[in-house]
């Protein structure tokens, strides 16, 4: 079953449209017609192996809309036609603990990627969503509301339930206040989904022209957290906060601003770590700092489901597959408002 796709060779060398072959369908599989796929920063992280665990040829992409095309004879979640997503796994032991209670991205003996995994049927390395087709286990494909408009639907397969996870774990609820660090692609989807919970959202940026953009998306009030006055002024004044910034900063202003019993959560991973914070806070406020990872099938089609009923999709700009160089050095000077998404109809193979 061979297929064109964008493929990675060699991490100093640029993405290349190639050929690939899928697995043949097993029994309880779905093959997809891939629409559209988002463009992660984790996909540049893969694709140049900055993260030191690629294998080539690799195929990025793990936020995937597309429509059934196929499936396997025991499949009996989804029929040809239907419009689905695949997220960042499509896999997992489905024995352990958490697999046993829905929360497959934290499963024992690690899930499968949607990506760079192993196929447990072939061996092989797994394809992601920078292609025309993808076959995946039904378990693990999710469907998409009908109202949405398909190319904002992809990022929320990634940046959109990474952030919903911590909100519905932690039970995030109207009349919360809650801050967000950070505008980029995880950062517009925790303000427009806290917004939409009926929470109080205080976006924190280092760039005050951020201001207008963080208030359309449903920010009632903008920090910049250079300003020392902005931030002495927000001290316990929050109740959660989801801090979505992957380079390493100094976490101590930000649980100044949490209220006694206040949680912040970690969604990004810096290169380095950030530095130790004061426990003294923590201690006598009872502050707690945690992290999330992605988010479970369950709770990717809730967040599809909640995004359908309150219109929600990511703000995206929609590109060729041959642009996705151009969108990788424009993601690296974080010129993009706010994700990437590869229209597939729109690309030459």
């Amino acid at each position: 079953m061979k297929i064109n796709a964008l493929v990675a060779h060699d991490a100093a060398k640029p993405l290349v449209s190639s050929q690939i072959t899928l697995r043949p369908l097993q029994p309880q599989d779905v093959k997809i017609d891939i629409l559209y796929c988002g463009v992660c920063h984790s996909d540049l992280h893969m694709a140049r192996n900055e993260w030191a665990v690629s294998r080539y040829p690799l195929v990025p992409g793990h936020e995937i809309v597309g429509r059934v095309r196929e499936t396997g004879v025991a499949v009996t979640n989804f029929k040809v036609g239907d419009v689905v997503g695949v997220g960042v796994m499509v896999d997992s032991c489905r024995e352990c603990h958490f697999c046993q209670q829905q929360e497959e991205q934290y499963c024992e003996a690690g899930f499968t990627a949607t990506y760079n995994g192993i196929d447990k049927h072939t061996g092989d390395s797994t394809w992601g969503g920078y292609a025309q087709n993808v076959v995946v286990d039904q378990h693990f494909v999710v469907s998409v509301p009908q109202n949405l408009p398909l190319a904002g639907v992809a990022p929320l397969l990634c940046a959109g339930v990474t952030v919903w996870s911590p909100l519905r774990h932690f039970k995030v609820q109207a009349g919360d206040k809650v801050g967000v660090v950070g505008l980029g692609g995880l950062g517009h989807m925790a303000v427009k989904l806290a917004s939409a919970m009926g929470a109080e959202v205080t976006l924190f940026t280092t760039s005050p022209e951020k201001g207008a953009d963080a208030r359309r998306l449903g920010a009632s009030r903008v920090v910049v957290s250079r300003d020392a006055e902005q931030m002495a002024a927000a001290q316990t004044s929050l109740d959660f906060i989801i801090d979505c910034v992957s380079a390493p900063h100094d976490l101590d202003p930000y649980l100044a601003t949490l209220k006694t019993n206040g949680r912040l959560v970690l969604v990004g991973i810096p290169e380095q770590p950030h530095q130790a914070p004061d426990v003294t806070p923590m201690v006598f406020r009872r502050l707690s700092i945690s992290g999330s990872s992605i988010g479970s099938i369950k709770e990717t089609q809730e967040m599809l489901d909640f995004c359908g009923e309150h219109n929600i999709t990511a703000d995206i700009e929609l590109i060729a597959g041959e642009a996705v160089e151009d969108a990788f050095a424009r993601m690296l000077k974080g010129d993009v408002k706010y994700r990437f998404v590869i229209d597939m109809a729109a690309t030459r193979w």
